[in-house]
C-alpha cells in the first residue's frame, strides 16, 4: 500500500517539539547559575563561623566550593570560558575581603555586578535594544530579526522591565545590610533573591511577554517582520511606538 505524504502547508502541518510554545525557563535557564551564586557565599558564611570569624577560614571555604562548582560544570559539559568567570568572580570576591579585613567585602562584587546590571537593562530598554529580546534572540539564533518584529520589539521591553525591577530589589535588600556588615543577613538574602527571584522574575515576564503578544502571533521562534524596502522605516516606526508605550 503506497502512503500519500500529507501535504506540507501551515495548515496541516503537525506540530514539532520545536514549535510548541515555550517558557523562557526552557531558554534561559537559572538552576545552574542559581548554583554558582550560592554555594559559595554560603560556604564562606559557614567556614567564617566555624572558625570563630576568621576571614581566612571563610575564603578557604568559599575558594574551596567555587573549585568544585566549576569541576562540576565542566564535567556537564559547560564551556570552560563561562565556569572560569564564575571561579574568577569567587577568587576576586575573597581577595577584596581579605585585602580590606571586613567580611562583609566579600559582598562587594555581588553590588557592583547588581548595580552594573540594572543600569544595562535600563539602557537596553531606552535604546530598543531590550537585553531580554537580545539574549533570546541569540540562543534561537535569530541575529537581530527579532527586532523588525514590532509585537516583539514591544514585548521584549515590557519583559526586560521585570528583570530590570530584579536588580534594583536586590540592591534595595544588599545595600543596607552590606553597609551594616550583616554577613549572615547577606548570605540568607542571596539566597532568597537568587533562584527564587529569577524563577519569579521567568514566569512574570514570560506572563508579560505572552500578553504583550497579539492574537495570532507565531511567538518568539518566528518573527513577523515587515518585508520589503519599507521594513527599516516600519521598524523604527514601531520601535517609537513601542517604547512610548513602555514609558
Amino acid at each position: 500500500m503506497t502512503v500519500t505524504p500529507e501535504p506540507r502547508g501551515p495548515s496541516t502541518r503537525e506540530p514539532r517539539p520545536a514549535d510548541r510554545p515555550e517558557s523562557l525557563a526552557d531558554l534561559l535557564g537559572g538552576r545552574r547559575g542559581a548554583v554558582d551564586a550560592t554555594l559559595p557565599p554560603v560556604a564562606f558564611a559557614v567556614g567564617w563561623l566555624s572558625t570563630g570569624h576568621s576571614l581566612v577560614g571563610g575564603v578557604a571555604a568559599a575558594v574551596l566550593a567555587g573549585t568544585a562548582v566549576a569541576g562540576w560544570r565542566l564535567r556537564r559539559g559547560d564551556r570552560p570560558r563561562s565556569v572560569l568567570v564564575g571561579l574568577l568572580a569567587v577568587c576576586v570576591a575573597a581577595l577584596i575581603a581579605l585585602r580590606t579585613g571586613r567580611a562583609a567585602d566579600f559582598f562587594l562584587i555581588q553590588l557592583l555586578s547588581n548595580a552594573a546590571s540594572t543600569l544595562a537593562w535600563v539602557v537596553s530598554i531606552v535604546v530598543r535594544w531590550p537585553l531580554l529580546g537580545a539574549v533570546v534572540g541569540v540562543m534561537l539564533r535569530q541575529r537581530g530579526r527579532w527586532r523588525r518584529d514590532p509585537a516583539l520589539l514591544r514585548a521584549y521591553s515590557r519583559g526586560s522591565w521585570v528583570w530590570a525591577a530584579t536588580y534594583v530589589l536586590r540592591l534595595a535588600v544588599f545595600v543596607p545590610l552590606y553597609l551594616g556588615g550583616q554577613v549572615v543577613a547577606l548570605v540568607a538574602a542571596r539566597v532568597a533573591l537568587t533562584w527564587p527571584l529569577v524563577a519569579a522574575a521567568l514566569a512574570v515576564s514570560w506572563l508579560v511577554i505572552r500578553r504583550s503578544l497579539p492574537a495570532g502571533h507565531p511567538g518568539l521562534r518566528h518573527p513577523v517582520t515587515v518585508p520589503g524596502p519599507a521594513a527599516s522605516k516600519a521598524e523604527a516606526g514601531d520601535a517609537r511606538n513601542a517604547g512610548g508605550a513602555d514609558g
